[in-house]
């Protein structure tokens, strides 16, 4: 539908539609978790920003916890690596961990951070060394071929802990909050930590309404692909035992669940490649994606 299309008495009757949700959601925090195409389209990019900063003004509290995927196999070709994922995670040698700081922490941070203020927000990146705000240890994931056996994915990060007071002094000052997901180890070591997992966890502590991952699918697609609308924290148990849910969604599905147990009200995962996805599954009726209730 294009803007010609709209009457004002449509625009009045949108507006309108949002109030409800603007009422029950003012002064809650909702982390999203940005990236696949939302992160590297354009009007996509556009439609993010402007999506956050509309949250942000009438009075919920955004953290934003961005991936990178594309940009770091990007830079890796062109130092000739490859990038490896072993049960969604990427395998991460000391060089790559390297490559991983300089565009998460850097590059696609200030991008993010750029993005918002354009669009009329205040946003501050951070990512986990800040404050020792995520501090984290490494990841050994549990062989699924053998069941005793653990795999060392280099320094892949396993999070012990979030401080949530740097994310609340900058919440309480107007601020948007910018996360890299990279967390910092008792001795100083740098951790790439997946961003799912830095997003859920950032959810539980925060204590939030609602956690939203946007992805580069509708949301969780059952055996025949198409996509269920909501779920329950059993239902996910199941998909993943039977290999309905595997690869690079099980990091996903994995945050969603454990925030969804652990306090979160809700998690949406939800279709980045939507204009305005955020706002259609947060201020109005029409969801965009998968809503998997606490209980």
């Amino acid at each position: 539908m294009s803007n010609r299309s709209i009457t004002p008495a449509d625009e009045a009757g949108i507006l309108a539609e949002a109030l409800p949700y603007i009422k029950r959601f003012h002064g809650k925090t909702i982390v999203v978790k940005y990236g696949g195409n939302a992160m590297t389209e354009e009007r996509l990019k556009q439609s993010f920003a402007r999506d956050v900063v509309l949250l942000k003004l009438v009075g919920m509290n955004v953290v934003v916890v961005h991936g990178g995927g594309p940009q770091i196999e990007n830079l890796l070709g062109r130092v000739g690596k490859k990038g490896e994922f072993i049960q969604g995670m990427r395998v991460t040698d000391a060089e790559t961990m390297e490559i991983v700081e300089m565009v998460l922490g850097g590059q696609v941070n200030k991008d993010v951070v750029n993005l918002i203020n354009q669009a009329g927000g205040k946003a501050v990146g951070l990512t986990g060394k800040d404050g020792n705000f995520i501090r984290a240890r490494k990841l050994l994931l549990a062989n699924q071929n053998d069941g005793g056996d653990l795999i060392d994915v280099g320094q892949v990060g396993d999070i012990t802990q979030i401080d949530p007071s740097l994310i609340g002094h900058l919440e309480s000052g107007g601020f948007i909050p910018v996360v890299a997901p990279i967390g910092v180890g008792k001795d100083g070591e740098t951790y790439n930590i997946n961003a799912d997992v830095v997003a859920g966890k950032i959810a539980e502590i925060l204590k939030a309404e609602k956690l939203v991952l946007l992805t580069n699918t509708p949301g969780v697609l059952n055996e025949s692909g198409e996509l269920i609308t909501g779920m329950t924290p059993k239902e996910i148990v199941d998909m993943v035992a039977d290999g309905t849910l595997s690869g690079g969604m099980l990091p996903k599905i994995g945050s969603a669940l454990d925030a969804a147990r652990n306090g979160v009200k809700s998690v949406h995962i939800i279709d980045g490649r939507v204009e305005h996805a955020l706002l259609l599954e947060i201020l109005t009726d029409h969801g965009v994606g998968t809503m998997i209730k606490s209980h």
